[in-house]
């Protein structure tokens, strides 16, 4: 089965199976991808509100019952303990593991939030002939803190995360027109041009993902990040939390172009 062809139930059955374990970016690239988030019921409440005032970095696809690991708005039948390539463990806001399995961490009062993410207009993007660098160089998407704070809410607070794909003024442009057609996967980009501007000073210095390599003519474009809640875990510190290990999505069984 090739690539294209591929469903999200096909991606999810490679992470619960162990046959994949990194990035999902250009997988099933018709399907949605997400951001997960998992915190105890105490602090669901206010990292739902969190999301709610941080639109752009955390657009809410499904939040589950308290104890429940099946994301039934976005994928009937799905796991998300089993489901996600690889996972982080948070621990008082320090990276504690990177399992590719949190079923022995489960607990009955813990809650998942998926987030929508950018992987879900990169095929729209290239449909459009325009450039996607991390693909083309086979690796994962560069993403780095900035200065632009998030609205806080309890205890959550902390920097905005974006991504960044390089293009020439005028792919910008149609980018951002393209883009903004998906605003559950983070719609248009909240920056261009400058990096400094944002308070990002290396662009070969990626906080998460890998380098890629921008061309003479083309400029950073910045979009907002579901990494962002891991930003905001290190510094709320909370006793527990899992995430997704940047890059390494959640696939739903929703089509990216039906929540255009």
């Amino acid at each position: 089965m090739s690539a294209i062809a591929l469903r999200g139930a096909d991606i999810r059955a490679q992470a619960r199976s162990g046959l994949l374990a990194g990035p999902t970016c250009g997988l099933a690239p018709d399907y949605l991808q997400a951001n997960l988030v998992v915190v105890p019921e105490d602090l669901a409440f206010d990292f739902l509100r969190f999301c709610q005032r941080n639109p752009k970095p955390c657009p809410i696809l499904d939040v589950t019952e308290p104890g429940s690991w099946e994301p039934r708005q976005v994928a009937p039948g799905a796991d998300v303990r089993t489901d996600v390539p690889r996972y982080r463990v948070y621990r008082r806001g320090a990276l504690a593991e990177e399992p590719t399995d949190i079923s022995r961490l489960w607990r009955k009062d813990l809650v998942a939030f998926l987030l929508g993410c950018s992987f879900s207009f990169e095929a729209a993007m290239q449909r459009a002939g325009l450039p996607v660098r991390h693909l083309e160089q086979r690796c994962n998407v560069p993403m780095f803190r900035t200065n632009l704070p998030c609205t806080p809410v309890g205890p959550f607070r902390g920097p905005l995360v974006v991504t960044m794909r390089p293009l020439t003024p005028s792919q910008a442009i149609e980018a951002v027109v393209i883009t903004s057609r998906y605003p559950q996967a983070h719609g248009a980009p909240v920056h261009f041009g400058d990096p400094g501007a944002i308070g990002i000073s290396d662009l070969t210095q990626p906080d998460f993902g890998d380098v890629v390599t921008v061309r003479a003519g083309e400029v950073p474009v910045f979009w907002a990040c579901g990494v962002t809640p891991q930003a905001v875990l290190m510094e709320a510190k909370p006793e527990f939390a899992i995430t997704h290990s940047p890059g390494c999505m959640f696939v739903t069984d929703r089509l990216a172009e039906d929540v255009c």
